[in-house]
């Protein structure tokens, strides 16, 4: 076989395969009918990444909203004044209430449509399998549905994700390309920090170009983290479609019902308070005493206490359940957790990774105890007082005390 004839077949073998896959689709999230933050967060960065994907490419791929639930069609027009090119809705009473068997089932339906395919692209859908892209959030839902979708798609998925890229890449594979160099055309790179805080990890979902073992996988898809993107501003003449969906729900699909629901809203309040301590793997000489030192220390500044992201893992040994009651997500503050903006933040024994900045930068006043005096932290803060936490924070919280025992007498 010549070699142009090789590369004529390659290149509509690539077309076929460009064109079975379109668009991206961005499932939302709401509560009472109103978008949760991330999912709009979601649709910003879906909106910038397929403007510049079409600019690119000389294409015309579409962000696609999905929603699903019980009088949902009011949030349409909403979601594309938010970006969406085109929103499916799925309205019906069983949808009221979030189930994770019968939400997957439905994403499928509506992924794998050829007749949504045609409505949203009328000239590109005759070879239509699956989307391009799919984004979830990454909270208890999203990461829960993200992963059953996925299953269902036979794809891959990249979960908590704070950074997109899509681009053309060059890629050798032992099994995926049988160790030769293989181009993979609009890839989407998504990057989460790893455990360190310090490093970014790349996750790929890549076809096997292997013929031994030739499979493609998509969509592409992941979970992403709230508070990392930006939503675009609300343009109210913005205009899009809208695509009602007839949902196939069987009996079996409505096995699992849900009688009734309370949002229990976190019981931790970083929102108000105006002064912050948290702390991070600076504990590990003795978790439990320094733990005690550092609540010492909030306490007499009246301050809520927060965590970096490796003290969720709960990566020291304790039989400590107060200790272990703040090891937890919900006080995560980071890109991984929560952001706060409080008047002062006090960072114990955290080195400060990107990831942790970008919680706490909106901060007022930054006081760091760290004693690496090369700690990132340094170059961040308004004090930076270098020792060790078990030196540090006994004498501050004593003399803590003593201000707050005259300020009360002069009252």
């Amino acid at each position: 076989m010549s070699g142009a004839t090789q590369n004529s077949e390659a290149s509509v073998g690539n077309l076929a395969r460009i064109e079975s896959y379109q668009h991206l689709y961005v499932v939302i999230e709401h509560e009472e009918g109103v978008p949760v933050p991330v999912s709009l967060e979601m649709l910003g960065e879906a909106r910038r990444l397929m403007d510049n994907f079409n600019v690119r490419y000389s294409s015309n791929e579409k962000v696609v909203a999905v929603v699903l639930g019980d009088n949902v069609r009011h949030l349409c027009q909403e979601l594309i004044r938010f970006g969406a090119d085109v929103v499916v809705y799925a309205d019906n009473h069983s949808l009221k209430h979030y189930t994770n068997l019968l939400y997957t089932k439905i994403i499928c339906q509506i992924a794998e449509d050829k007749n949504v395919a045609r409505s949203i692209s009328p000239n590109r859908s005759e070879n239509y399998k699956k989307p391009r892209y799919m984004f979830f959030s990454a909270d208890n839902t999203g990461r829960h549905l993200s992963s059953t979708v996925l299953a269902q798609l036979e794809s891959g998925l990249a979960s908590d994700i704070n950074k997109l890229v899509i681009s053309d890449l060059e890629i050798r594979h032992e099994h995926k390309t049988k160790g030769q160099p293989v181009k993979f055309e609009k890839t989407l790179e998504m990057y989460r920090p790893d455990f360190s805080g310090f490093l970014w990890t790349t996750i790929l979902c890549l076809d096997n170009r292997n013929p031994a073992i030739a499979r493609e996988y998509h969509p592409q898809s992941c979970s992403i983290i709230p508070g990392v993107f930006e939503p675009i501003t609300k343009e109210d003449q913005r205009t899009g479609t809208i695509i009602d969906f007839e949902p196939q729900i069987s009996g079996e699909d409505l096995r699992i019902k849900v009688l009734s629901r309370n949002i229990i809203k976190s019981t931790i309040d970083f929102e108000s308070c105006k002064i912050i301590v948290s702390y991070g793997r600076g504990i590990r000489d003795s978790p439990e005493d320094n733990f005690k030192l550092i609540e010492q220390f909030a306490k007499a500044l009246n301050a809520e206490i927060g965590i970096s992201l490796p003290i969720s893992k709960r990566p020291y040994q304790t039989k400590d359940q107060h200790l272990l009651s703040y090891m937890i997500p919900e006080r995560v503050i980071g890109t991984s957790g929560r952001k706060v903006s409080p008047v002062v933040y006090i960072a114990i024994g955290i080195s400060g990774a990107v990831q942790h900045l970008a919680g706490m930068k909106e901060s007022g006043f930054v006081v760091v105890i760290n004693p690496d005096s090369d700690a990132a932290f340094r170059d961040e803060c308004d004090i930076f007082i270098k020792g060790r936490l078990e030196e540090v924070l006994p004498i501050l919280t004593e003399q803590i005390k003593k201000h707050m025992l005259m300020i009360e007498k002069r009252a």
